[in-house]
């Protein structure tokens, strides 16, 4: 096969799925204008009422500049709103604005529709060993990431 040090390596085909899982989703979710960052955050948000945004970053594995961005759209768009923390005015709270609830409530189908058809391919049995798999690997290589993911109930070393 050409390429085959490139094509049989667990980070390419990683990578390429990774591409693909997004290319489904923003053609799923693309009359709603919503990102697989954007709903992660936005679920994270609905969830923890109040986080910050150093711990969203923690909750949803996403780099803080990156995250910066789309808080500050998720804000334009009316989705979510951000309020001065009463312990300290310089750290800003975000909550699920009621334009965000409704959002998401709409956008459930899109992100079922997209979840689905990215496992379409495979026979059922298949698509349960992947699930079971992937979130192993995720798991067991979560030290490795540029930003691990820290649970819900699990405290920011911040």
């Amino acid at each position: 096969m050409i390429l085959s040090d490139v094509y049989g390596k667990p980070g390419h085909l990683i990578r390429r799925a990774q591409q693909i899982a997004v290319a489904i989703f923003v053609e799923e979710c693309r009359p709603l204008d919503l990102t697989p960052l954007q709903y992660a955050a936005l679920v994270a948000i609905r969830d923890l009422p109040g986080i910050d945004a150093t711990r969203l970053s923690e909750v949803i594995a996403n780099d803080r500049s990156t995250l910066g961005g789309v808080i500050e759209r998720l804000e334009e768009k009316g989705w979510i709103e951000r309020r001065p923390s009463p312990d300290d005015r310089r750290v800003k709270l975000l909550y699920l604005a009621v334009a965000g609830a409704e959002l998401l409530r709409r956008a459930e189908p899109h992100v079922r529709r997209a979840q689905e058809r990215i496992l379409e391919p495979l026979a059922e049995a298949d698509r349960v060993t992947l699930m079971r798999l992937l979130a192993d690997l995720v798991e067991l290589n979560n030290e490795h990431s540029r930003v691990p993911l820290k649970r819900a109930g699990e405290g920011s070393q911040s």
